[in-house]
Formats: structure tokens, sequence, C-alpha cells
């Protein structure tokens, strides 16, 4: 899918109105995310994002939190921006067994068969990852410091 402008635009603001306060550490590892945007199968929108509520459902059975959901206004061609930050602590085994338990609990569909399922709801889907939330001040405080270390590499302005 081709980015445009705007687009680039709200994920700017996305990741600079979240983003929190530069950190002492900075050796600490940025936070990280999935970023996945869709345009949708026409008329199948509302589908789309039942089935994402369902989904959120799962989730909140195993204690984590519903993906954060973005829907398109005015722009490039694209209907619904999903940020997914990835969890700070991994999934326990437990979490997992009642996340299990819920989707087959409300019928819904893994491995193979979800992506069938899913792909009847799009035309075109693109996933990426991403560092961040993270403030322009906090890459340019990685970048310094990595340049600090690595006179060699510095680049001459």
């Amino acid at each position: 899918m081709k980015a445009s402008t705007p687009l680039i635009g709200l994920l700017a603001a996305l990741c600079i109105s979240a983003a929190p306060a530069p950190s002492a550490r900075k050796e600490q590892p940025w936070p990280e995310a999935e970023i996945e945007i869709f345009k949708l199968a026409p008329g199948r929108q509302e589908a789309f994002i039942r089935k994402l509520a369902q989904w959120d459902e799962v989730s909140a059975a195993g204690g984590v939190g519903p993906t954060q959901m973005y829907i398109h206004e005015d722009g490039d061609e694209w209907d619904i921006l999903l940020l997914k930050p990835y969890p700070k602590v991994p999934i326990t085994a437990a979490q997992q067994a009642a996340m299990d338990a819920k989707a087959d609990q409300l019928g819904l569909k893994t491995g193979p068969a979800f992506w069938l399922e899913i792909r009847q709801n799009m035309a075109s889907h693109t996933e990426n990852k991403t560092n961040g939330p993270l403030s322009a001040a906090q890459w340019l405080g990685r970048l310094d410091a990595w340049r600090a270390s690595h006179p060699e590499a510095a680049r001459k302005e």
C-alpha cells in the first residue's frame, strides 16, 4: 500500500502525542509496537470491526488490553489502522490457556482457517514493526550517544 503524507502525519502525531518523557537510562530497549493498515473489502467494514471486538474479548480473558483501532476519516486509501504495543512481559501459559478457552467459547477460527476468514474482509493489508512511542529527543539522544561511542562512524556536517 502506498504511504501518503496524511498517513505519515497521523503516525507521527500518534507517536509524538503518546511519547513518554525521555529516560535517564539510555540503555533500556525502546518500546516496540506493530502497526497494521487495512483497506477493507467493500461492505465488510462492520464484519471486520465485529471480529476485532471478539478478539479483544479473547485478549481480555488473558488480561491483555484491547487493540488500539483508528478508523479512517480523511486522506489516503485505508480504512482501519491497528496499533498493537508489544507486551512488556511475555504472555504466560495460564494467560494463553485462558485466551484459547475464550476463543473456543466464541467459536473463533484459529490457524490457517483464521487467515482464510479474516481475508474475506480485506482488500489489502500491511504490517510493520516499529519502535515507539518515543519522542524525537529520545531518538536523537540515542543517536548522539551512539555517535559518541563510535567516533569513526560519526557523520561530518
